[in-house]
């Protein structure tokens, strides 16, 4: 009869080959490994279920509502937006934008900090003329380095400083992990900035290719607020703002009639709509930078307190309630409280009002509105929305709102008046309350695989521990660095953990590797932190391969990268992180 501690080392065995495979959701790969140790009686029945309630978990999913929020405010594409120039030499913009990108990583999940950052890049290499596959690698890596300098950075310093809580009766602190941290993520740009782009080809990504479906641009209003522009500006002035944004300057509608022969000189009004051509995110955009508003804005006004505005594109089919109909005369804005924003034809460019125009089949709208009421409204008018092709409309007015709600969140935490789950709940009621985030939002924004695959593998990990799975390895590793000083077993288990990250999602690498790293500790008589740091910083270190990490998986396509090309960068890369973090680590968490 196999003894319990072979059972769970099968089942961790068995868990490592289906995910490195791949070819089956890690979530429910975990899941079902959870209900078979059960079965077998190696995690308590009591057990099964207490990792869906665990503070890692919490916290994880707190910081992606939160992120949601940062990103809906344009807190942080204001500042993103301000720090690029397409005209810097490569390495110069290599290194603004991986300093960017790592900052961001710091204090929001740097899954979304690449999602913030990776179109702004694509835009600044079709501007300068470069393939983004120069860029992109080294901007994924920056944002993982940078989630290594706080708690909340990146997934595994969550799970290592919960797993001290439980182990050593206290977490580690929100900067506990920035010393090292920042040490490897200097020198980790400073690598990809100078010397890591030029290892890269020089290859067209999927956004560069014909093939990609193109974006449709739209003939769209905007309405000029009464505080937008000073008396006698012109339309001259707002050239450069729609020039960055790749945003055409058609018209101006002035009491319900388009001006005749408009120019650069004619001046525009409070009350005026500016008739404008771009892609959603351009208009978006625009419209958010100018502080131009939209028609109807006022029956909105109360979707945007609870949560915020999309833009929906979606086509007309023949025999739909729109076609050969118009906005107006279907009360679309006073029946639905959606706007028809815009409208594409095919390239062709129209005089009419856009809720005054008569639609065909073929045309494609752009309806903007709450998104519940946006789907009730595409429903009724018969028009077919196109999947993927939804634009949020950020609520720049509460950037600094947002911001102030997070440090404050974040102080709390660090002054020790709550705890960090309940000040990052706090922070995510705050967001609700003042609209930067929607109820919908609150359960969209988490990662749901993530938070299973986390808490089923919370009782495995204990489980694994308990039987002597971890301690046996442990032995293992002091057994093949017999007779070496400590810290060679130390940068045994950087280099072991490494590897597994590159493979392994990183939270389950983290899991599996800590209860190691203790028991090391333990048999070797030395300081716990010290190798509970080292797996939270090695465990961080997945450059190797498109799977390791979600934000290499995001540029696969886009930089048009083959499985090889991560090699090129990424071992040098982690040969460079293991010889600066151990030192790093040896010194500020002596052994």
């Amino acid at each position: 009869m196999p003894t319990d501690q072979s059972l769970i080392l099968g089942i961790f065995a068995t868990l490592f080959v289906l995910l490195v495979w791949g070819r089956i959701r890690y979530d429910l790969v975990a899941f079902g490994a959870l209900i078979l140790a059960s079965v077998l009686g190696l995690v308590q029945k009591e057990d099964v279920f207490s990792g869906f309630g665990h503070s890692a978990v919490a916290i994880i999913a707190l910081v992606l509502i939160i992120s949601r929020g940062l990103v809906g405010s344009g807190a942080i594409e204001i500042l993103a937006m301000r720090l690029l120039d397409s005209d810097r030499p490569l390495p110069l913009h290599i290194a603004v934008m991986a300093i960017v990108g790592a900052g961001l990583s710091a204090v929001i999940n740097n899954v979304a900090a690449l999602a913030i950052l990776m179109p702004l890049d694509v835009d600044t290499a079709a501007k300068a003329k470069r393939a983004a596959s120069k860029t992109l690698m080294p901007l994924s890596f920056a944002t993982i380095l940078g989630g290594m300098v706080t708690l909340i950075g990146t997934p595994p310093n969550i799970v290592i400083s919960e797993y001290r809580q439980d182990a050593l009766g206290a977490p580690f602190g929100m900067f506990d992990f920035t010393p090292v941290g920042l040490i490897v993520a200097t020198v980790g740009i400073a690598f990809v900035s100078l010397f890591g782009w030029r290892l890269l080809p020089n290859r067209q990504g999927a956004h560069d290719q014909d093939t990609v479906l193109e974006t449709g641009r739209y003939i769209a209003e905007l309405r000029v607020g009464d505080d937008v522009l000073d008396d006698g500006k012109t339309v001259g002035v707002l050239y450069p703002l729609a020039d960055e944004h790749d945003v055409h300057i058609l018209g101006l509608v002035r009491r319900g009639k388009r001006l005749a022969g408009f120019s650069a000189r004619q001046e525009v009004r409070a009350g005026d709509f500016l008739v404008v051509e771009g892609d959603p995110k351009s208009i978006e955009a625009f419209m958010g930078q100018s502080g131009f508003d939209f028609s109807g804005s006022e029956k909105h006004a109360g979707n945007v307190t609870s949560g915020g505005l999309t833009l929906t594109e979606a086509i007309v089919p023949e025999g739909s309630r729109i076609d050969g109909r118009t906005a107006r005369s279907l009360q679309l804005l006073y029946q639905h409280s959606v706007t028809l924003l815009g409208v594409s034809r095919n390239g062709q460019q129209f005089k009419d009002r856009v809720r005054l125009l008569t639609i065909k089949p073929g045309d494609v709208l752009l309806l903007l509105g709450a998104p519940d009421r946006t789907a009730q409204a595409a429903s009724w008018l018969g028009v077919l929305p196109l999947g993927g092709r939804e634009t949020p409309v950020v609520q720049r007015s509460k950037a600094g709102l947002s911001i102030g709600i997070f440090l404050a969140a974040i102080a709390a935490a660090v002054l020790g008046w709550t705890s960090l789950p309940v000040s990052l709940a706090a922070a995510v009621i705050a967001f609700v309350a003042v609209g930067l985030v929607s109820g919908r939002e609150v359960y969209a924004s988490v990662e749901w695989k993530v938070i299973v695959l986390l808490a089923s593998l919370i009782p495995l990990a204990e489980a694994f521990e308990n039987l002597g799975g971890a301690e046996l390895i442990a032995t293992q590793i002091l057994s093949a660095t017999q007779g070496f000083p400590t810290w060679v077993s130390l940068l045994a288990l950087m280099v072991v953990t490494m590897t597994l990250s590159d493979f392994l999602n990183n939270v389950a690498t983290t899991l599996i590797a800590a209860p190691i790293a203790l028991g090391l500790a333990t048999a070797t008589a030395t300081n716990p932190d010290t190798w509970l740091m080292t797996v939270a910083i090695a465990a961080s270190c997945a450059f190797l391969t498109p799977i390791g990490h979600k934000n290499n998986t995001i540029i696969l396509g886009p930089g048009g990268y083959r499985f090889g090309d991560y090699w090129r960068i990424g071992l040098p890369l982690e040969m460079l992180v293991l010889a600066v973090g151990l030192p790093a680590i040896l010194v500020v968490w002596p052994l």
